[in-house]
């Protein structure tokens, strides 16, 4: 593959991207599923600098910040959002029993401070702030922690893919998947302002999970009135955070307020939170520029590739370290993809360095594993040598016999709609047909119908990103430990499960990453997935936004930022 070649291609479709408008949603090139991301001490602080904490400058300028968050959020339900774009909405209007800081730090937030903690770590004991109210007035009580955790473990609520955040506490994962009892789940209001919380075994990321929007509280009485509450602004749509949700125009914008019934209300300075949904980053780059949005690129959209160049010559162009990996998810129930050595040879098929030096040019680092070095520093080098294209038709050849085939059939590379996808897809598809000599054909869909035919299985190998919920492997290797949620691939693995189950109860800080370490190998032998890069945040935004520290987690959080 000469480098040439992409380079053309760049540009002939960045130039068609500056023709072209289109009207569908989709979600943004830097993110995926996670979980969307954000996860994560004393009640009144602020976790933001002095200049924060006092407001900064902000004086009488208009506290109103504009940004773009390129589709239609899936769902702004603690209880059942998946996605970075509901994260970012999510994250600003709910409010758990602990916040992650600007600093990165897990600190209190609906707790009034740190909780108690048994001297075997398996019992929390959190106080809920008594100044603690939701929007319409009503106290945050121990009750409404304890009815939405337990809402998400239901098995009678569907759609609640993430419920295996939960499943650190006592009786979690029996409740939803075994038959057990709801009653039994180690979660109790012992009062209005008492939360306990008893775990299967310690978890020394609990704490960061606190912080993570699955585990955010839900108004109980507006929520048993009114179960389809999380549908629509309005008046049932009753929030914790330090923004209420204002008004939700489906597919066009999102509007929040400043919550001046929050308890830190003193230390939020923005008044409006506008957040667009402009599908076209090139549209929303042009509104940059023209004044009309303040922020472009991660977390919430993505800067147009072609832009990257100047935005970097200009020293306007912000790059840090981001804990997710861009990968593309083979449909392991689906042949050829059933097969071990063909998924290899697609994997193996793949440049990542060329991708990431001549298309995505953001920093990013070619992945040849699933666990991001910032966690597991040998991930460097990964399992497997980049661009490998002789071993990849070593695997082909493998493949092909024991599947009885003479030759590949043809193949669809599926993307959710990006002008970023789609360029990195072409590539890809360019090196597959070089490489392989297999067909193959792309197909995009706006990210909610994407998300259908990924989780109904109408794909051969589709796009995913995974940001980290929390620093820890088992974030990026528990997503595979069964079928369904939000794994894809339809892969799962006896050992593997066993592996991932013995990591939870090893208290040997060195010996449960080794178990981890195992557990990865298992997955990266079997191939599900062909990891592409990871991730890097990559944004611009107008010189008098402060207060925004974008994390390593791929968040930021509205509450300490302001216009200068």
């Amino acid at each position: 593959m000469k480098f040439k070649k992409w380079s053309l291609l760049l540009v002939l479709v960045l130039a068609m991207g500056l023709f072209l408008t289109a009207c569908g949603d989709d979600e943004e090139a830097n993110g995926g599923d996670s979980k969307d991301p954000g996860t994560e001490e004393n009640g009144g602080e602020t976790g933001g600098t002095e200049d924060e904490e006092a407001g900064g400058d902000s004086g009488d300028v208009e506290q109103v910040l504009n940004v773009n968050i390129r589709t239609e959020p899936p769902s702004l339900h603690p209880g059942t959002a998946t996605d970075t774009t509901s994260g970012a909405i999510l994250d600003q209007v709910f409010e758990g029993l602990m916040r992650i800081n600007n600093d990165g730090e897990v600190e209190p937030a609906m707790a009034a401070g740190e909780p108690e903690v048994s001297d075997d770590l398996l019992t929390y004991t959190f106080t809920i702030r008594d100044d603690a109210v939701w929007s319409n007035g009503d106290p945050v009580t121990a009750n409404d922690f304890e009815f939405a955790w337990k809402w998400v473990l239901d098995p009678a609520n569907a759609d609640t893919d993430y419920s295996y955040q939960l499943y650190v506490i006592k009786g979690a994962q029996a409740a939803k998947e075994e038959g057990g009892s709801l009653d039994d789940v180690g979660v109790k209001a012992l009062d209005e302002k008492t939360l306990e919380v008893t775990l299967a075994q310690p978890t020394p990321y609990f704490l960061d999970l606190t912080a993570f929007y699955t585990y955010y509280p839900v108004n109980k009485a507006v929520a048993e009135a009114n179960p389809e509450w999380a549908l629509d602004a309005g008046d049932d749509y009753v929030t914790n955070g330090p923004f209420t949700l204002d008004t939700w125009e489906h597919k066009n914008k999102v509007v929040l307020k400043k919550n001046a019934d929050y308890w830190d209300a003193d230390t939020v300075k923005l008044e409006t939170v506008n957040m667009f949904m402009v599908d076209d980053e090139n549209t929303a780059l042009e509104m940059f520029n023209a004044g009309e949005l303040d922020w472009v690129g991660s977390p919430y959209d993505s800067v147009p590739l072609a832009a990257i160049p100047s935005l970097l010559e200009d020293e306007t162009l912000n790059i840090s370290s981001l804990a997710g990996v861009y990968y593309y998810a083979f449909n392991t129930e689906a042949e050829p993809f059933n097969n071990e050595n063909i998924r290899k040879a697609f994997a193996l098929a793949i440049n990542r360095t060329g991708i990431v030096e001549n298309i995505t040019k953001g920093g990013q680092q070619p992945a040849m594993a699933l666990v991001p070095p910032s966690i597991f520093e040998e991930n460097n080098e990964g399992y497997f040598a980049d661009n490998d294209v002789e071993t990849a038709k070593e695997h082909l050849e493998a493949g092909l016999e024991e599947l009885g085939l003479d030759e590949l059939p043809p193949i669809t590379l599926s993307y959710n709609t990006s002008e970023a996808h789609a360029v990195i897809a072409q590539a890809v598809q360019d090196m597959w047909i070089q490489n392989l000599g297999v067909d193959v054909t792309l197909s995009n869909e706006e990210w909610n119908v994407y998300l259908d035919s990924m989780g109904s299985g109408d794909f051969q190998v589709g796009r995913m990103g995974w940001l980290a919920d929390f620093n820890d492997a088992i974030n990026f290797l528990e997503i595979f430990q069964a079928v369904g949620g939000n794994n894809y691939t339809n892969w799962e693995d006896a050992e593997y499960q066993e592996l991932l189950a013995a990591s939870r109860t090893e208290t040997d800080a060195a010996a449960r990453e080794q178990i981890l370490k195992d557990a990865e190998a298992i997955f990266m032998d079997a191939m599900p997935i062909s990891p592409i890069y990871f991730y890097t945040n990559v944004w611009t935004s107008n010189e008098k936004v402060k207060g925004i520290e974008v994390s390593g987690l791929g968040g930021v959080q509205l509450k300490w930022a302001y216009i200068e």
